[in-house]
């Protein structure tokens, strides 16, 4: 079983509200959605599109709560835009997140990204780099790694799907090529799911790489559709092809042993966009939090 000592649980707000599409649960306010996070069990939050700027502002409405977060989304694009425009933004949000306290720092590389594009069909359309555009995001990642290990931070890169690091191909690629001190893996079991990829076998290969944890479901008979119907992730995200662990298809059992013999130190984020009108977020951070301790032990 998983050690309570080393694993630290946390839900992203995006079941609240969605970063990429703000009109689902545009009327959710931030005081709502960490006082259900909160109240359903759990300890630390990623940053949402709601979240005070303001260090002490959202340092003492996490506190009130007994929140604190774990890390925050950046987007690079060191594939399409000249590298300092990323290391500037970089910067600014590593010192925010060490701020907070956080310790890793959560990033996906937006060059030729189809994720925000709704008319985009997710599978036929997926982006792929070729050897130059993969020279330019090993060396960038490199150097973004070595500007958060500055602040005793690890950047923990986000294989998702729509992008150009999204296929256990294309993941072992980005391992390979970058320096395995400076740039760390985040397992994201939903997202490997949904692209077709087997989660354990990625999880094994890269324990010793893997610093940070999301936990998304998905629900089998809507990745179908969204196959069949050539939808794009936007579109698939609006008819529920993920949910929170414990109310999809995917079982969680095999992940936490892997994790658990791996001796896996560091964030649980429960992370499932849905509507919410459709799927009440307090009601699936419960089910996600029950889960967790019947499967995990904590």
């Amino acid at each position: 079983m998983l050690s309570k000592e080393l694993i630290q649980l946390g839900i992203a707000p995006i079941g609240w509200t969605n970063d990429d599409m703000p009109e689902l649960g545009g009327e959710i306010t931030f005081e709502q959605c960490v006082s259900e996070m909160a109240l359903s069990g759990f300890s630390g939050t990623e940053v949402g599109n709601k979240y005070p700027n303001n260090v002490a502002e959202l340092k003492k409405a996490l506190q009130l709560r007994g929140l604190s977060i774990a890390s925050a989304w950046f987007s690079a694009f060191l594939t399409t835009k000249p590298y300092t425009e990323t290391e500037s933004a970089f910067i600014e949000h590593r010192d925010f997140l060490s701020e907070m306290g956080a310790q890793v720092i959560v990033v996906s590389e937006q060059g030729k990204s189809i994720q925000g594009n709704i008319d985009t069909p997710l599978f036929e359309d997926k982006p792929e780099f070729n050897e130059e555009e993969w020279r330019k995001l090993a060396d960038g990642l490199n150097k973004l790694g070595a500007l958060a290990k500055e602040k005793g931070m690890k950047l923990v890169y986000h294989h998702h799907m729509g992008t150009g690091v999204q296929t256990v191909d294309e993941i072992d690629k980005l391992m390979e090529t970058t320096d395995e001190q400076l740039v760390y893996l985040l397992f994201d079991t939903g997202h490997l799911y949904f692209s077709g990829e087997d989660p354990v076998a990625v999880l094994k290969k890269y324990i010793d790489r893997i610093k940070h944890v999301h936990l998304k479901d998905v629900r089998d008979s809507v990745a179908k559709t969204v196959r069949k119907d050539q939808l794009s992730f936007l579109e698939a995200v609006k008819a529920g092809v993920f949910t929170v662990p414990g109310d999809g298809s995917y079982d969680f059992t095999t992940a936490f042993n892997v994790l658990s013999d791996g001796d896996y130190k560091g964030w649980f984020i429960v992370e499932a966009e849905q509507d919410p009108v459709k799927a009440n977020p307090f009601e699936y951070a419960l089910i996600a939090r029950n889960y967790i301790r019947e499967k995990a032990g904590i």
